[in-house]
């Protein structure tokens, strides 16, 4: 397939459809949902929702000006440079999205592994709330590198088209189990991400902490150790809470973090761990 087919496929394959009606739904839950919590007089941090929203239109905008075609953009020269191509139909989208589940799962787990992608998907980890507009708390610049992770799908035989539009569909699942509405729902549960399972990876209990990073599926983290089932009551947000609203704050105070960190170490080895290395890690002659 030429290249311009491949760009052609955003604006003119049926599934991009499929892909707005996906958004249209998401969209009217949220609003559902705030709904039906001021009828109710629900108590809810009202400015988080309203810094969640506006977050959501700021990530808008970058996507607008440039992030949104970064990937597409980067992952073509690949594309071009592999001699063999998997071909699109109903077996390989299933496949495709299977891929692009494994892809979210690694993706996932190494954003909250290494600090400075940590600083990024802190974002979203950052609301003391647990509801629908939490789904919208993303980075506004993670599109900068989150196509890196997409590589290996391309290098496999997937074209750019499928590889990203199948992470889409996973990411846009994940919008429903932002909510605690919704209690444990038994053998689901065990195979799927639901609320009950993602109210655990978005719990700092000590025990909630790094477990369950599936997009759809649990397969992944039974295989590699990190799934925790619902047990106690999950403590949302960060293990040190930021206590901010404001949008541009909560996108970039762990960026602020990491800065100030790496002026205080005293070699250079040093800085780098600091930035590349985990979230808990510091030199022993920090001030405790």
């Amino acid at each position: 397939m030429q290249i311009e087919d491949i760009i052609n496929l955003f604006e003119t394959s049926h599934l991009m459809s499929y892909v707005a009606l996906f958004f249209i739904f998401n969209i009217s839950i949220i609003t559902i949902e705030i709904i039906v919590d001021i009828i109710a007089k629900k108590q809810r941090r009202w400015k988080d929702t309203i810094a969640n929203i506006a977050i959501y239109f700021l990530g808008k905008i970058t996507d607008n000006l440039l992030l949104g075609s970064l990937g597409i953009i980067a992952l073509l020269p690949i594309y071009y440079l592999i001699p063999y191509e998997i071909p699109m139909n109903w077996w390989t989208w299933v496949l495709g999205i299977l891929a692009a589940d494994f892809t979210y799962y690694w993706m996932h787990r190494i954003e909250h592994e290494h600090r400075i992608l940590w600083a990024s998907h802190s974002v979203h980890h950052s609301s003391e709330d647990y509801n629908l507009t939490v789904s919208f708390r993303l980075s506004i610049i993670e599109g900068i590198f989150e196509w890196m992770f997409l590589i290996p799908m391309i290098l496999i035989g997937f074209n750019p088209f499928q590889a990203i539009v199948s992470l889409i569909f996973v990411a846009q699942f994940q919008t429903w189990i932002h909510t605690e509405k919704i209690q444990k729902l038994g053998w689901l549960d065990e195979v799927f991400n639901t609320p009950s399972v993602h109210r655990v990876h978005h719990g700092s209990n000590n025990k909630y902490l790094d477990k369950n990073y599936g997009g759809l599926l649990m397969i992944w983290d039974k295989i590699f150790g990190t799934f925790q089932r619902e047990e106690e009551k999950v403590i949302y947000g960060l293990t040190q809470n930021i206590k901010t609203n404001n949008p541009i704050t909560i996108n970039f105070i762990e960026y602020k973090n990491i800065w100030n960190e790496v002026k205080q170490c005293r070699t250079l080895k040093h800085k780098l761990k600091i930035i590349f290395g985990n979230l808990i890690w510091k030199p022993n002659y920090f001030k405790k």
